[in-house]
């Protein structure tokens, strides 16, 4: 029986997989082009673990199927070029470069300069005799001077095309074979690109069906909704949620892969197991100026995306976020920064927040004689009352001379600090003073730039919205925003932490009101920090 993978390319004799002839039929286009004027050079690229190195090998099983003996196809890898040492001077060949290629060509080529290299294709004294479609995958790999001369002389040989046996080319990788971190700019002078897309709901349930079709063990349809769901179909993550549900946290093939056994891989996934895709993003996060960024991102739903800003690009072409299309109240619409996926998104919320402020707080969370009587006491969970306690904890660690603030991420138009930085501080706070009687968990509803902080307390179930103050007017509508989420959960009432820097506490209470919005009591807690 095969097996879900998601370590390299899939072979379909051995792993579920999914044949993507769309995709695959719009690469042979590109490479062929009209045969009689030559193929494009383009490239091909798309986050880790999404399928390149599987669709470069798929065009050159159906090209060889589709046009036997018209074609020559080559394909091979830069990979092993890793931390290649370059040439003191920057226009010499790199020797490691000549010997990889005189081990994937035919003919043990010799080839000592980019003369040398240039002639490898030509018709009157290269190694071919008919029109070359070449396959280079890990292009990024290299160093970006390498790519650059590389590109260079390919094209040269695009615009030669007639004394050249060079019919179609593909590049594949992430970004530098889009140009993006080059003087040089686009490869070829030209927009020929092919971008490696998600899959998409059906082709995820096709997946999940091939494994119940040859091992006759059944999945709720709802759990294979969630992997979709939480990967937004990240071809190497939906996979890799297959491997955990199916062999490691299988419960017993007599049995049916139903929600509780899903609870327990999206726990582990997040937790204990490693996954080498989200531990490259997770560490692309945690850059300084990519963290500065995300941890904004997580409360603001109204961040632009534009392809040619370096951050975004950079976050987009490695899998982090996605920009997605907005109406805004003007009826303009708009591109939006969004986080790739849900399970990225927790991720690195877990992994952000420890990095913001580790694991442990500097001050005991609770004075020690407080039974929180009036939080659980009654009929619902009194939240305004917990963070009253949250509150006396600040107080306490100033009068110890310790600042929760200082050295955090600020917004650059008015200083104050991020509102995301309240949540993560919150959050491990709640954790330790209610962590043994409640599960309490972020929730970002919709993705949209929201995180809610859900407590469940037995039967008793509560919801803190984190604000940070913007001006007074901003208020209501932090109110209506807490009591239509609230009542879109069939729960009637709801807390807003506001963050606001200011310690004066008369200003304070004035701000901590009670008031039914939409039929959901919303109560605003105004705690301060600066």
């Amino acid at each position: 029986m095969r097996h879900f993978h998601s370590y390299g390319p899939v072979n379909s004799k051995a792993h579920f997989c999914v044949q993507r002839q769309a995709l695959i039929t719009q690469g042979i286009e590109q490479l062929i082009g009209r045969e009689e004027n030559g193929g494009h050079y383009f490239t091909i690229w798309a986050p880790r673990q999404t399928g390149k190195t599987w669709l470069m090998r798929e065009l050159e099983l159906h090209i060889n199927q589709q046009y036997p003996e018209k074609f020559t196809i080559l394909q091979f890898s830069l990979g092993k070029l890793k931390g290649i040492s370059l040439p003191e001077k920057p226009a010499d060949f790199p020797e490691a470069f000549g010997r990889l290629i005189k081990r994937s060509l035919p003919g043990q080529a010799e080839v000592k300069n980019w003369d040398d290299f240039s002639q490898l294709f030509s018709k009157t004294d290269g190694l071919w005799d008919r029109p070359l479609i070449l396959l280079i995958d890990e292009v990024d790999t290299i160093p970006l001077s390498l790519i650059d001369l590389m590109v260079a002389q390919f094209r040269e040989i695009y615009l030669d095309r007639q004394n050249n046996w060079l019919h179609g080319l593909a590049l594949v990788g992430v970004r530098a074979v889009l140009g993006i971190e080059s003087k040089r700019g686009s490869p070829f002078n030209i927009q020929k690109s092919l971008r490696v897309p998600n899959l998409t709901p059906e082709e995820v349930t096709e997946l999940y069906h091939q494994y119940q079709e040859e091992s006759g063990q059944q999945i709720v349809p709802t759990v294979v909704e969630k992997v979709y769901d939480s990967t937004q179909g990240q071809p190497g993550l939906v996979s890799w949620f297959g491997e955990l549900l199916t062999e490691k946290y299988n419960p017993g093939m007599e049995k049916t892969l139903d929600e509780k056994t899903w609870k327990l891989v999206w726990l582990s996934a997040r937790a204990i197991e490693p996954n080498n895709t989200l531990l490259n993003i997770i560490a692309k996060a945690k850059e300084l100026e990519s963290q500065e960024f995300l941890i904004t991102l997580f409360t603001n739903s109204n961040i632009p995306f534009f392809f040619h800003h370096s951050q975004h690009n950079y976050l987009y072409l490695h899998g982090i976020i996605e920009p997605e299309l907005e109406t805004l109240p003007n009826g303009e619409e708009h591109y939006v920064c969004r986080f790739s996926s849900p399970f990225v998104q927790q991720c690195l919320y877990d992994a952000l927040s420890q990095e913001i402020i580790g694991s442990k707080t500097p001050a005991l969370a609770l004075d020690p004689l407080d039974k929180l009587t009036d939080v659980f006491g009654d009929t619902f969970l009194n939240l305004p009352a917990l963070l009253t306690r949250y509150k006396d904890y600040l107080s306490r660690l100033k009068a110890q001379g310790i600042n929760l603030w200082k050295d955090q991420p600020r917004r650059k138009t008015d200083l104050n600090l991020i509102e995301a930085v309240g949540h993560f501080y919150l959050f491990n706070w709640l954790l330790d003073a209610v962590g043994e009687d409640c599960i309490v968990s972020p929730e970002f509803p919709a993705g949209k730039g929201q995180v809610d902080l859900h407590l469940l307390c037995g039967h008793q179930r509560g919801i803190i919205e984190v604000k940070s103050f913007v001006k007074n007017s901003q208020i209501k509508s932090d109110q209506d925003q807490a009591a239509n989420y609230a009542k879109d959960l069939g729960i009637d009432r709801v807390t807003v932490a506001l963050f606001i820097p200011v310690l004066d506490e008369t200003v304070l209470k004035t701000l901590t009101t009670i008031e039914v919005v939409n039929g959901v009591e919303v109560t605003v807690v105004a705690i301060g920090w600066v």
